[in-house]
């Protein structure tokens, strides 16, 4: 097996040619079998097969995180279970920036009817999937499109959810050993990095200021409530524990979390934090005046945060290349307001044309927490590399595997690059 190398072709088969017992974690952003864009790699969730070759080729105790969307995660779940693993919990990633498939069925009955829908107002161009401005120029040359409204019973029926999250399933291959400890000891594996992966935090003012007379003065051991104070205070500058929940920093996801008091991060990001910026400890890299957070209320600083991938961010590294077809996308503002006869839209040409693209930070925290130190991370669904960059940046080594040799051209020019951030 050769190390931080991507193998070209079907998973299945280039999973069988990896020894057994020889990958510390996989981390992975598989297909969702959801037909995303037309792509004919999304018509189903990886097969039992796949997941009994990651299963093979990971040591015991090691540990996979497995992404994806809400409407087929039971059936992910199911075979990553029936393949051997232990679903251990699910990662929810939650972000503000999602747009909505979903069919008016009012506008649908008006047009079998042959109804008049009475003009509302207008609907101008927004911001593609990708996060570009765009215009409907595709569709009769137009920027901007009438809004409107009809008088059935069923106007404003829908059939779908805005997406505002992805799931990843946290699994783990048996236990070798007894237990836990003798696992890791001989293995490496079985455990997940927790003070590694803590949301820096500012510890409570009760810790900062012993008061019992036992405690003060120098020299002397705390005791009683000063003890507990000051146990409260060191947990605190640990950082808080991580969770099963991390969030994109939006305003639109931030207003949801309760309010609560100060925890030395934001309740919401900053117009002026960079896109791919993070709060709390894992924050090494980043630039951001407003790391750590701003000192206001609220209870989101406490979950790591970790924006979408922004354009630059998904083209750095590939000057070289040459821009190609972005595909095709259906108009967020247009989708909400015509769903049932939404046209296809040509995206402007881009350079990485990968449509599921995750970001370098969320990657390279996933890939910290539960891969053990030089540590080897597999991803069989490698995509444009994205899990690669990641590993390669907190100094894991990588394996992967891409059946698209255009996205293998992407995804090595991007390693090749190094730093995206």
């Amino acid at each position: 097996m050769e190390l931080n190398k991507i193998y070209q072709g079907d998973c299945l088969v280039e999973l069988k040619k990896l020894p057994d017992n020889s990958i510390d974690s996989v981390v992975t952003d598989p297909p969702y079998g959801i037909s995303f864009m037309g792509k004919k790699w999304d018509y189903q969730v990886p097969k039992i097969e796949v997941w009994q070759e990651c299963l093979r080729v990971l040591k015991p105790g090691g540990h996979a995180l497995v992404a994806c969307g809400t409407r087929t995660q039971h059936r992910m779940a199911v075979n990553i279970e029936d393949a051997g693993f232990e679903i251990r919990d699910i990662v929810a990633w939650v972000y503000g920036g999602g747009f909505p498939k979903s069919h008016n069925i009012g506008k649908a009955v008006d047009k079998i009817q042959g109804n008049e829908r009475e003009v509302v107002g207008e609907i101008r161009a927004g911001k593609n999937a990708m996060g570009q401005d765009s215009g409907w120029n595709a569709h009769k040359n137009k920027t901007v499109m009438d809004s409107t409204k009809g008088s059935s019973p069923y106007e404003g029926w829908g059939t779908a959810l805005k997406p505002a999250m992805e799931l990843w399933t946290l699994c783990r291959k048996p236990l070798e050993e007894k237990t836990i400890a003798k696992n890791v000891l001989k293995h490496g594996t079985g455990g997940i990095n927790i003070d590694g992966c803590r949301v820096e935090a500012k510890p409570r003012k009760t810790g900062t200021k012993p008061t019992s007379d036992k405690a003060t003065g120098s020299g002397n051991t705390l005791q009683g409530s000063s003890k507990n104070r000051q146990a409260e205070y060191d947990k605190q500058s640990l950082g808080r524990f991580p969770a099963n929940l991390i969030h994109d920093g939006s305003d639109e996801v931030v207003s949801r979390f309760p309010n609560s008091k100060s925890t030395g991060g934001s309740g919401k990001a900053s117009q002026k934090t960079a896109p791919n910026d993070i709060y709390g400890k894992y924050k090494e890299g980043y630039k951001s005046a407003n790391l750590g957070g701003l000192g206001d209320s609220g209870s989101a600083p406490r979950f790591f945060y970790c924006a979408k991938a922004s354009k630059s961010e998904r083209n750095k590294g590939l000057e070289g290349l040459p821009d190609v077809d972005g595909g095709h996308y259906r108009q967020d503002e247009w989708s909400r307001q015509n769903m049932g006869n939404t046209p296809d839209v040509e995206r402007k040409p881009v350079k990485n044309n990968h449509p599921t693209v995750k970001p370098v930070s969320l990657m390279r925290y996933l890939c910290k927490l539960i891969t053990p130190p030089e540590g080897i991370v597999l991803d069989p669904f490698l995509g444009s590399g994205t899990t690669a960059v990641a590993a390669n940046m907190e100094g894991f080594s990588y394996v992967g595997i891409e059946l698209d040799k255009d996205y293998i051209k992407i995804a090595e020019k991007r390693l090749a690059q190094r730093s995206l951030l």
